[in-house]
């Protein structure tokens, strides 16, 4: 029997600034759905959009490319669904969003280390590659168990106890 549950999310506390797109948001939420389910089991996909209200056409499309991408398996027929295709502590989020939207950061379609830049705006490349350290810190460094288990790694917790990360900047 898969667990349910119900997360209420705040949205006064969430930076407005920050683009997360609905299909990386789906996709992550639907990945954590399934490393949420008893191991081994397969999930309906009706069940992922009912808990995650994601709705079913996009879901589909987005299952397709954890599929191809290695991490979900799919099985046809009436006990079929998903499931994850490695533990759910070997799946980072990076690796969902990579395979949805491919790298972490770029500008303009291109990685951060091959744009380059003129006279005063020299030095930005070096300001997109930290960022894009920066997030692979995070999304690296969280897997899809520990946002299932609602334990996230100390050092994301710690950044999380900052009251100010709280705060939109607009």
């Amino acid at each position: 029997m898969i667990d349910t549950h119900t997360v209420t999310v705040d949205r006064t506390l969430q930076n407005g600034p920050v683009r997360i797109s609905a299909k990386t948001d789906y996709a992550v939420r639907a990945a954590v759905e399934l490393a949420a389910s008893e191991s081994g089991l397969w999930v309906k996909t009706e069940t992922v959009a009912d808990r995650q209200g994601i709705p079913l056409p996009f879901l589909l499309n987005i299952l397709a490319e954890l599929r191809t991408a290695g991490l979900v398996q799919s099985r046809r027929g009436a006990e079929g669904g998903y499931r994850l295709a490695l533990p759910a502590d070997e799946i980072a989020v990076a690796d969902v969003i990579r395979a949805v939207d491919g790298p972490l950061a770029n500008i303009a379609g291109d990685r951060p280390e091959d744009v380059e830049y003129a006279g005063a705006a020299g030095a930005l490349r070096g300001v997109w590659i930290a960022l894009r350290a920066t997030m692979r810190g995070v999304l690296e460094g969280v897997t899809l168990a520990d946002v299932a288990g609602g334990k996230l790694p100390k050092a994301v917790a710690d950044v999380l106890e900052d009251e100010d990360v709280w705060r939109a900047r607009i």
